[in-house]
C-alpha cells in the first residue's frame, strides 16, 4: 500500500505545482483516506513539496501511525486556530490551498482567522484536485472494486433463490444486508433499495412493510464495500408472468443500457454517454420518465467522479470505473432500472458485474427469459 500512497502523493504534488499552490489542506474524509490510508473520522492532511502531515486528536494517534506510516502524525487539540498557525509557520510556505467544496462558510471563517494569526500566507480555494485524481483507478483499486462487485453478484444469486410473494420489502432488505455482512462486506455503501409494485416508480425508495406480489416489478439496488471500495448494482425482477408494460419497459431499459456500455469511449463527455441511453428511452416514448443521470463513478465513495448525465462536461477517460443505470419510472405502476459497474480499460469497456440482466423469476424461482 505504501507504493500506492507514494504514487498518489507524487500525482498530487504535480497538480499543486501546476496550480501554484505550495501546500494543500485536505479535510474531506474520502480524500484524506485516499492519500494517506487513515480511516479515522477526524483529522486533516497538510501536503507540501517536502512534508506530509496528518493532524488529528488523541483518539486517533495510534491508529494513524499504523494506517498512515508515511505521514508525520501530529496531535492537535481544540479549534483550528489553536494548532494551524504553528504548523503553517513550520512549513515555510507562501500559499495554502483548501478544499472549497468541502468547507462551509463557518469553517472557512475559522480557517481564515487562524491563518491571519500566523505568518503571511495566501489562502487559495481549490476544487476537485484530489477528486479528479481519484476518478482514475489504479490496479489495486480495480482489484478491490472487482471483489466488491463479485460479492454484490453473490447477493443477487442468493436473492433469486429466496425471493417469493408475501415477503415484505423490509424483510428482503434485511436478508440481503445480513448476507452481505456475513460474506465479508464492511458497512453498506448505501441503504439497500427494495421497491415493489408502485413503489418501484420511486428511484430512491426506502423499503417498507409492503408485501411483494406476483406479476409486479421489483427493483433491487444494493452494493458491497471491501477495503472501503464500493460496488453498486441494480436488477429489476418480476415474480411470475410479467405484464405487457413490464416487457416493453424492461426491454427498452436493457437496450438503452447495452447501447451505452458498448459505445462509451475515452474522450466522450458525461452528457454524450448519457445520450447513448437517453435517446433510446426517448424514442420509445418514455423520455419524461427517465429523470436522473445515467451513472456516476464508484470507488472510495459510492458516488464520485465521473458524472454521467445531462449537462456533465466531465471527460471520460481510461482507468475510470462508473455505473451505467438507465431507468423508466411510471407513477402508479412501478419502474425498471438496470445498473452495472463498468471499467473503461485501454481495450474498451469491461462490465465488472456478472448477474444476468435479462431475466425475471418464476414463482418456483426458475429464471424466465424475456
Amino acid at each position: 500500500m505504501n507504493d500506492k500512497v507514494i504514487k498518489r502523493l507524487e500525482n498530487l504534488r504535480s497538480r499543486l505545482r501546476e496550480k501554484g499552490v505550495d501546500c494543500l489542506l485536505i479535510s474531506q474524509a474520502d480524500n484524506r483516506r485516499y492519500l494517506s490510508g487513515f480511516a479515522g473520522s477526524a483529522g486533516a492532511l497538510l501536503i507540501s513539496a517536502q512534508r506530509t502531515i496528518l493532524a488529528t486528536d488523541f483518539r486517533y494517534i495510534e491508529q494513524s501511525k499504523i494506517q498512515a506510516p508515511l505521514f508525520e502524525v501530529i496531535q492537535i487539540k481544540g479549534e483550528i486556530a489553536n494548532w494551524l498557525p504553528g504548523l503553517i509557520a513550520s512549513l515555510n510556505i507562501n500559499s495554502l490551498g483548501f478544499e472549497a467544496d468541502d468547507i462551509p462558510y463557518g469553517a472557512y471563517s475559522q480557517l481564515a482567522d487562524a491563518i491571519s494569526k500566523g505568518p503571511s500566507v495566501k489562502l487559495i480555494p481549490t476544487q476537485g484536485i484530489v477528486v479528479e485524481l481519484r476518478a482514475r483507478k489504479d490496479t489495486y483499486e480495480i482489484k478491490i472494486i472487482r471483489q466488491a462487485v463479485a460479492l454484490a453478484d453473490e447477493a443477487f444469486s442468493y436473492l433469486k433463490g429466496s425471493l417469493r410473494p408475501g415477503l415484505s420489502e423490509t424483510a428482503v432488505a434485511w436478508e440481503l444486508e445480513k448476507f452481505l455482512r456475513e460474506k465479508g462486506s464492511e458497512s453498506m455503501p448505501f441503504d439497500i433499495i427494495i421497491a415493489s409494485g408502485p413503489n418501484a416508480a420511486l428511484p430512491h425508495h426506502h423499503p417498507t412493510g409492503r408485501l411483494i406480489q406476483a406479476g409486479e416489478p421489483i427493483v433491487v439496488d444494493l452494493g458491497a464495500r471491501i477495503d472501503n471500495y464500493a460496488s453498486d448494482l441494480t436488477r429489476t425482477f418480476c415474480l411470475g408472468t410479467p405484464d405487457a408494460i413490464y416487457i416493453k419497459v424492461y426491454e427498452t431499459v436493457l437496450q438503452a443500457q447495452q447501447n451505452a456500455i458498448i459505445n462509451v469511449k475515452p474522450g466522450m463527455t458525461g452528457t454524450q454517454v448519457d445520450a447513448l441511453s437517453r435517446s433510446i428511452i426517448e424514442e420509445a416514448g418514455y423520455g419524461n420518465d427517465f429523470g436522473h443521470g445515467l451513472g456516476h463513478g464508484i470507488g472510495g465513495a459510492v458516488h464520485e467522479e465521473p458524472r454521467l448525465g445531462p449537462g456533465s462536461l466531465t471527460s471520460i477517460q481510461i482507468e475510470m470505473a462508473f455505473t451505467i443505470e438507465p431507468g423508466i419510472y411510471l407513477p402508479g405502476w412501478g419502474g425498471v432500472r438496470i445498473e452495472d459497474d463498468v471499467y473503461l480499460s485501454a481495450d474498451g469497456p469491461q462490465i465488472l458485474s456478472r448477474s444476468s440482466r435479462n431475466l425475471c423469476v418464476g414463482l418456483d424461482n426458475s429464471i424466465i427469459r424475456l
